[in-house]
């Protein structure tokens, strides 16, 4: 397992009070101009990388044109509408094979 895989892990708890998951998810969903069916993940994850914040959150969706990803800084429940990538950078959210990126 990569290094980067021993020090981020998941929070194993249940979704953020009020629904913050479906929150996340349906901005992102609407934000992105996604299809109902195009998947779109969302997790939060605990970093002990120096550095790092303590927890994150972690948007992924597919497309067809690919993977696309970003993160948001802080825990779940917190995150914003206003938090999400402008919808100009679609494109440039899409994971790219081969290119390991743990920043983002």
């Amino acid at each position: 397992m990569p290094a980067s895989f021993d020090t981020m892990r998941s929070r194993n708890r249940s979704p953020a009070p009020g629904g913050a998951l479906d929150h996340v998810r349906d901005w992102t969903r609407a934000h992105f101009t996604l299809a109902r069916d195009d998947t779109v993940m969302v997790s939060e994850i605990s970093c002990t990388v120096p550095g790092c914040p303590p927890i994150e959150t972690h948007v992924v969706f597919w497309t067809a044109q690919g993977r696309h990803h970003f993160k948001v800084f802080k825990p779940l429940a917190e995150v914003t509408e206003d938090d999400l990538p402008p919808p100009f950078m679609k494109n440039a959210l899409i994971a790219l094979d081969g290119a390991d990126c743990d920043c983002c």
